[in-house]
């Protein structure tokens, strides 16, 4: 009788330690399931590539003008270094420079021209705004200063223009070859600043008390 007993308790221990097995490894496969592998894997976008600068123009502000004055009634001759913004007294006469403006090289006709005010201080103690406008180099007899003692004239405009022309061709990069629209200088009202890069704020002028009335 002590036989069959011992082979029923061989028999449950056997199932027994067989159930705890698949249990473990059961639990060991369900929490780490593998995770589906992608069928294709995308490639990162190219980044954009850099624009090309092809130089820029000038600001007005550092653009620079040169004035040709002559005092009719004495003969005395002077040049005028300026920058737009900037005003010059000389004596009785005030010149003021609000813009300059050269056509790029590749452009047919070439023009310089010059936005200057000729303000004139007069016999009854007053200043007068007698010239405000564009003078042209090229073309003197488009605009001139009518005065019986002054006259002032455009020589130069100093100033550098973009790389880029008519028959420019742009490989890569954010640059139009449609920069080569024509800079020649257009005449603005006398009130209003000539040119999107002139400086809002006139360069001080010599000390003088009068000036402002001619303004």
């Amino acid at each position: 009788m002590k036989r069959p007993a011992l082979w029923i308790l061989g028999g449950l221990a056997a199932g027994l330690a067989g159930w705890q097995g698949y249990a473990q490894i059961d639990n060991a496969t369900s929490g780490n399931e593998a995770e589906p592998v992608p069928s294709k894997i995308e490639a990162p976008a190219p980044k954009p590539a850099p624009p090309v600068v092809i130089g820029k123009e000038t600001p007005m502000a550092e653009r620079v003008a040169t004035l040709g004055i002559l005092n009719k009634r004495n003969g005395l001759y002077r040049d005028l270094v300026m920058k737009p913004g900037q005003a010059v007294r000389i004596g009785d006469l005030v010149v003021r420079l609000k813009a300059c403006e050269t056509t790029a090289s590749w452009e047919a006709e070439p023009y310089t021209g010059a936005f200057v005010q000729v303000i004139v201080h007069g016999s009854d103690d007053k200043w007068r705004k007698v010239f405000s406008g564009w003078l042209f180099k090229e073309s003197p007899s488009l605009n001139t200063v009518e005065h019986p003692i002054y006259d002032v004239w455009t020589k130069a405009c100093a100033m550098k223009h973009p790389d880029v022309g008519p028959d420019t061709i742009v490989l890569r990069g954010d640059v139009s070859a449609s920069n080569n629209r024509s800079s020649a200088a257009k005449s603005p009202d006398a009130a209003v600043e000539p040119g999107t890069n002139a400086p809002p704020a006139p360069a001080a002028a010599p000390a003088t008390a009068d000036i402002n009335a001619a303004r």
